[in-house]
């Protein structure tokens, strides 16, 4: 009995270590704010982390690289996705047309709100209310839990598993080359990723050096849960390199960027603005 439940603990703990990765709109879109999708994030996380694996938005991950080739790995490299079409977002739609090219296991789900697009209308779509309601969003993450839990089951069960492709015929999957290197080599090449972020970001002149220090976006009124949402957001930014979140009081934020530049500032301030209306350059 005593090894039974060890070997139940230790599959649990193995299952747990997997991730699924999450494929999402983040900024406003179609009427519904970032912070709606902070929240359709937490429900879509929640399902995950029920059916017992770790949820990860695909543009994550622990390193610091170009976010391009992140999305691309994690795309091909996580064993399950849960990909959100809610407003067809132009980037959800791309990253799920790649994930369904690598012919990896994908659940696709929408709300009540969005029509199917003709393409991928064939694969089944798991729906929830776009007013987020309480009781179908309890019964919407029951049925998503499951669902992840059968989908990997099959893929990992089943050889001839396929999620979409092979439904219309015989089709060569799209791969990605892999090696093993040396630890130096992987050193060279994350150091060669880095040296082309560095490259890619505008430098300052002497003149700019004095607002450099000072500016910054600031919020007030603003609470903890938008300043993390904010922090976020600025951070999967592609034209931001760094974020740095400052808590000045109770309820007033600012977050210093790099580059520091004019439109860099204006895309962030736009970015905080989708999440709290008061964000502003000073």
């Amino acid at each position: 009995m005593g090894k039974s439940n060890a070997t139940k603990t230790t599959r649990s703990k193995a299952q747990r270590e997997i991730v699924c990765g999450i494929i999402m709109p983040i900024s406003s879109l179609e009427g519904c704010t970032a912070a709606h999708w902070e929240e359709v994030n937490e429900i879509l996380s929640d399902a995950i982390i029920a059916a017992g694996f770790t949820p990860s938005m695909v543009s994550e991950a622990d390193d610091v690289g170009i976010i391009q080739k992140r999305i691309i790995q994690n795309l091909y490299g996580n064993p399950i996705a849960v990909c959100d079409v809610s407003g067809k977002n132009p980037n959800v739609m791309f990253e799920l047309g790649m994930r369904l090219a690598f012919d990896k296991p994908t659940i696709i789900v929408k709300d009540d709100s969005t029509d199917y697009s003709f393409d991928t209308s064939p694969i089944e779509h798991l729906e929830y209310p776009r007013d987020l309601r309480f009781k179908k969003i309890v019964t919407f993450k029951q049925t998503l839990s499951k669902k992840i839990q059968g989908t990997h089951k099959k893929a990992q069960d089943d050889p001839d598993y396929t999620t979409f492709l092979k439904h219309f015929g015989s089709f060569t999957v799209a791969k990605l080359d892999t090696k093993e290197v040396t630890t130096n080599e992987f050193i060279l090449d994350e150091l060669k990723s880095l040296r082309q972020l560095v490259v890619s970001i505008p430098h300052a002149t002497k003149s700019d050096d004095a607002p450099r220090r000072g500016k910054s976006i600031c919020i007030r009124n603003c609470n903890v849960k938008q300043a993390r949402l904010i922090n976020k957001h600025l951070k999967a930014s592609e034209s931001i390199a760094e974020v740095s979140m400052v808590k000045r009081t109770g309820s007033h934020f600012h977050f210093r960027i790099l580059p520091y530049d004019t439109s860099t500032l204006m895309t962030a301030q736009q970015i905080a603005k989708t999440v709290n209306t008061s964000a502003r350059i000073m």
